[in-house]
């Protein structure tokens, strides 16, 4: 647990995982409901950052989560609390895909009392423990660098095979636009 945490009741650093659960959750689902929408519908950039932040938002990441909310329903946003990354991914799909802001807050409550619970007692514990384990040995270190060559690695090369040329296509299939 961090140093500043460790000198508080439980109760309080529970309600203070909790809290930042519930935050980070509703800032993500705003995200992918206001900005998202917002971001795609009104710019069109061809280069540089701006271009890689709108294919970013249009890409899988969230499509993927936008799947789980499809396939399983509104159960899965607090069991992605019990998971690193695709927590993410699932509220700005709840976001996306517009669910109701009650339904989803509904929803996400008891992921966000899950996550303080493990976060605020076994959590921070175990993630030490783990690094700790794996700096401590040479097989762990091995693994952690071979492990961030990967993800280096996979990271660049989406990159590179992703088309730089701006699309000729519309962003909205003509047969869709009224009129």
């Amino acid at each position: 647990m961090p140093e500043f945490l460790s000198s508080w009741p439980f109760w309080l650093v529970f309600v203070f995982m909790w809290s930042g659960a519930t935050v980070r959750g509703q800032a993500t689902y705003w995200a992918g409901r206001v900005v998202t929408d917002q971001t795609l519908r009104r710019t069109h950039p061809v280069a540089g950052r701006a271009r890689r932040l709108h294919d970013w938002l249009a890409g899988e990441g969230t499509e993927r989560g936008i799947e789980a909310i499809r396939r399983w329903g509104l159960v899965v946003v607090p069991f992605s609390y019990l998971t690193v990354g695709f927590q993410t991914m699932v509220n700005a799909g709840a976001g996306v895909l517009r669910i109701g802001w009650l339904r989803y807050t509904v929803a996400q409550l008891p992921g966000a009392l899950a996550w303080a619970a493990i976060y605020s007692t076994i959590g921070f514990a175990v993630w030490e423990a783990g690094l700790a384990a794996a700096a401590g040995s040479p097989w762990g270190l091995a693994g952690i660098g071979a492990l961030t060559v990967v993800l280096v690695s996979t990271v660049l090369v989406r990159r590179r095979r992703r088309p730089t040329t701006p699309s000729t296509e519309p962003a909205v299939p003509e047969e869709s636009v009224p009129g």
